[in-house]
C-alpha cells in the first residue's frame, strides 16, 4: 500500500518495505502509549472468514508541527487502491469519531489534506465535517512551491457529531 504511487500521491514519497515496516512499528508504539492511534482496517464478512484482508488504516493522531490550529487531534486514513470507492474509509472514520467523542471525550477532531486530494475531501464531506476556506493553510513541512503545499482544514465537533 505505501509503495503504491497512486495511494501515496498526496502523501509522498512512496515507502520501501523497510520504511513501511518502521511506520507500522511507530504506529504500534503509539497505540501502546495512548488510548488511540491509527488502527488497521480489515474487511470482516462471510466471504473472507478468518482471512479478512488488511486494507489500510484509519484513526487518530496528533500532528507534531506548529500551525494556528495545533495542538489538535486529527483523523486520517489510508486504504489500498483496490478498496477505494466502497465506503470503507467513511465507515471506519465514523467509528473513529464515535470512539473519539464518546470514549475519549474529545471536543473536536480535525482532518486535513492537500487541496488536490478530492477523494479525501469527499470523505470529509460525507462524514459531515465542515470547512472554512479561510482556514486553508500551507503545510509547514512542504515547500511553498510544492503543488501539495496548500491544505484544506475540516472540523468536526463533538456537539455536531452527537446531532448526526
Amino acid at each position: 500500500m505505501n509503495a503504491d504511487p497512486q495511494v501515496m500521491e498526496y502523501e509522498p514519497p512512496t515507502l520501501s518495505t523497510d520504511q513501511s515496516d518502521l511506520l507500522a512499528e511507530t504506529i504500534q508504539l503509539g497505540l501502546e502509549a495512548r488510548d488511540y492511534g491509527l488502527w488497521a482496517v480489515q474487511i470482516c464478512d462471510d466471504v473472507h472468514g478468518d482471512e479478512s484482508p488488511f486494507i489500510g488504516f484509519v484513526g487518530l493522531s496528533v500532528p507534531i508541527w506548529d500551525t494556528a490550529f495545533t495542538p489538535c487531534v486529527e483523523i486520517g486514513w489510508r486504504l489500498s487502491r483496490p478498496y477505494w470507492g466502497f465506503g470503507y474509509a467513511t465507515e471506519a472514520a465514523a467509528q473513529v469519531f464515535e470512539y473519539g467523542f464518546n470514549v475519549l471525550r474529545l471536543d473536536e477532531i480535525l482532518s486535513l489534506t492537500s487541496l488536490l486530494n478530492s477523494r479525501s475531501m469527499a470523505v470529509m464531506q460525507r462524514l459531515g465535517m465542515t470547512r472554512n476556506e479561510n482556514e486553508d493553510f500551507n503545510h509547514p513541512n512542504l515547500d511553498a512551491n510544492d503543488a501539495l503545499c496548500r491544505h484544506a482544514l475540516f472540523r468536526m465537533s463533538g456537539q455536531l457529531w452527537a446531532r448526526k
